[in-house]
């Protein structure tokens, strides 16, 4: 499991006209861009959601639990692309849907355990993703 997390001031995600998830430009917030391979589980995500929750990445070194900053999970197969061969990427280590859509859900689940304000996209759907990345800040967190 990849977490590619960017700290923010604003963010939204638009999916068929209409906004599914946001982050108000009124703060800081993180952005959650979430992929998942094949190997991954239930215990990763709840370890990742734990490592986002206390990641000392906003203003005078704040975690988003010291704050209460919200946080937009995204889902991003894309996360895992091959591109060693060629021109065309491959998607072959990330995890089906029917594997990773449980465990994004999971991570966000795990982060709303720990107090976190969570936003989410929608899996599987074609996303706009507007974001103000605040810094700019851009972290991958994988264990």
């Amino acid at each position: 499991m990849r977490v590619l997390v960017q700290r923010v001031s604003s963010a939204a995600v638009t999916v068929d006209g209409q906004v599914v998830g946001s982050i108000r430009p009124d703060g800081q917030g993180l952005l959650a861009f979430v992929g998942v391979t094949h190997s991954d589980g239930t215990e990763k995500a709840q370890r990742l959601a734990e490592k986002l929750w206390n990641l000392r990445i906003l203003t005078d070194e704040k975690s988003a639990a010291d704050v209460d900053a919200p946080i937009l999970v995204v889902s991003q197969f894309t996360l895992y692309a091959d591109t060693v061969k060629g021109r065309r990427p491959s998607w072959n280590a990330a995890a089906p849907a029917a594997v990773a859509e449980p465990l994004v859900t999971a991570f966000a689940e795990a982060l709303r355990g720990l107090g976190a304000h969570v936003h989410t996209g929608v899996f599987g759907a074609h996303m706009h993703v507007e974001l103000v990345n605040d810094g700019p800040v851009t972290i991958m967190l994988e264990l």
